[in-house]
């Protein structure tokens, strides 16, 4: 008695990503995550680059997303000598600066000033505003080139129009420093997580505007 012949089942193709996924396996990125936040720190370290490094660990984690390069030291090194270290460096002073100032005022504030309450929730949403829009521009594939003038200027629109992705990108802010206070060691990897937050959230911006219906 013969038997019939039945097909080879195929195999189905394995996709590189989850439905819903912004940047493929979750092993993978956790990975990618951890490496971005130690590269990110280590060269955060003199202060003024803090915003070159942050910007490098966001190109980093976006070409680990669009083209499945590893996050490698040597990847994140040329990341950094990207186009416009010059403004950067400038940025990371302005960014000195603006810091410094706002750590003065609360510091005159809380001198025993009539109103010093109000005046240190003014400052403290002025500078959680000035950290989420930078965080944004920092984002920005275009800050090595066009620098952080324009970048700053799309982030302040974007962080308008999308207001989802502002409130999502609060939330993590807030939950990196909780993380960070409660936990110092972890400090060393917390902004690889705040680079993949602002880099999901940005990419999420970059595709509703793709598909948002032309006027």
């Amino acid at each position: 008695m013969s038997v019939p012949h039945q097909p080879a089942a195929t195999a189905r193709p394995r996709t590189p990503r989850e439905p819903g996924e912004l940047f493929g396996p979750r092993t993978a990125l956790f990975a990618e995550v951890l490496a971005a936040g130690v590269y990110c720190t280590l060269a955060s370290l003199p202060v003024i680059t803090a915003p070159t490094a942050f910007a490098a660990a966001c190109r980093l984690l976006r070409e680990a997303a669009d083209d499945g390069r590893p996050a490698t030291p040597g990847r994140y090194l040329a990341a950094l000598r990207a186009p416009g270290a010059g403004r950067s460096l400038r940025a990371g002073l302005a960014l000195l600066a603006l810091a410094t100032l706002l750590a003065l005022d609360t510091a005159l504030a809380g001198a025993g000033l009539p109103g010093a309450a109000v005046v240190r929730w003014v400052l403290a949403a002025v500078g959680a505003a000035a950290l989420l829009v930078g965080v944004r521009a920092a984002a920005d594939p275009a800050v090595a080139d066009a620098g952080w003038r324009r970048a700053l200027s799309g982030a302040v629109s974007r962080s308008g129009e999308d207001r989802r992705g502002t409130a999502w990108l609060a939330a993590a802010l807030c939950l990196t420093g909780v993380i960070a206070w409660m936990s110092p060691p972890l400090a060393l990897l917390a902004p690889g997580a705040l680079a993949f937050a602002v880099t999901a959230v940005e990419a999420r911006a970059a595709v509703r505007e793709e598909t948002a219906p032309q006027a």
